[in-house]
């Protein structure tokens, strides 16, 4: 059984046991989002007038590193520098949004697939990212596997500059926006993975990327 057939039978289970529709009705949809849109939000930190340079600033405290080009079109270029700059080779997956590039001019070999066992890099985009926690939120998608983001050791992300939100709340209230109902996964990153399971000592990569490098569109 995948994971959404199990996450099904499971909520299913759930509302047979309250005496429920196994579907949730058109009125419970709409008192959740009548709730969700008259729910108060508690207070939340100053963030400065410039979204893009406290993410920055965050983002780096996650262990992140970060780059600023002006335009989508100036990432491969971005891409290949960086790599270059870590030792590793030029070879990388990518969500099929952004297969319009010009990756191979750039010196880049990039197929637009979800990534395998031996794929090192893997180049997202993010549906935003969060000034506050300088994270990334990622949503899945038929073209924009969440598997690019944990599976290889290298996570490289581009973002726009206008996408950047102050908070967490703003992030899903974008989402809600724009997409409605939100999908299957909904991953946010908040710098490389990381574990103190083992004498209280922090090692990355323990449970995906060892590098999470952002890329932010300044223009875009």
């Amino acid at each position: 059984m995948d994971t959404s057939a199990a996450r099904k039978a499971i909520f299913s289970r759930i509302r047979q046991a309250q005496n429920r529709p196994v579907e949730p009705t058109q009125a419970e949809r709409d008192a959740v989002r009548e709730y969700m849109s008259e729910h108060s939000q508690g207070p939340r930190p100053a963030l400065g007038a410039d979204l893009v340079e406290r993410f920055r600033q965050q983002a780096l405290r996650m262990s992140d590193t970060v780059d600023e080009v002006m335009n989508l079109d100036e990432v491969p270029q971005a891409v290949a520098r960086y790599l270059d700059g870590i030792g590793v080779s030029r070879q990388a997956i990518a969500w099929r949004t952004l297969d319009r590039l010009a990756w191979a001019e750039a010196g880049m070999q990039v197929e637009f697939r979800a990534p395998r066992n031996e794929d090192l890099v893997g180049i997202t985009g993010a549906f935003c990212a969060v000034a506050e926690t300088g994270s990334l939120m990622v949503l899945s998608g038929p073209d924009t596997w969440s598997s690019a983001s944990l599976l290889p050791e290298t996570h490289i992300a581009v973002v726009p500059a206008s996408r950047i939100v102050g908070g967490m709340e703003d992030a899903f209230a974008l989402a809600r926006k724009e997409h409605g109902d939100l999908p299957r996964a909904v991953n946010f990153i908040s710098g490389p993975s990381r574990t103190g399971d083992i004498e209280q000592t922090i090692v990355l990569g323990a449970h995906g990327p060892y590098r999470v490098h952002v890329i932010v569109m300044r223009n875009a």
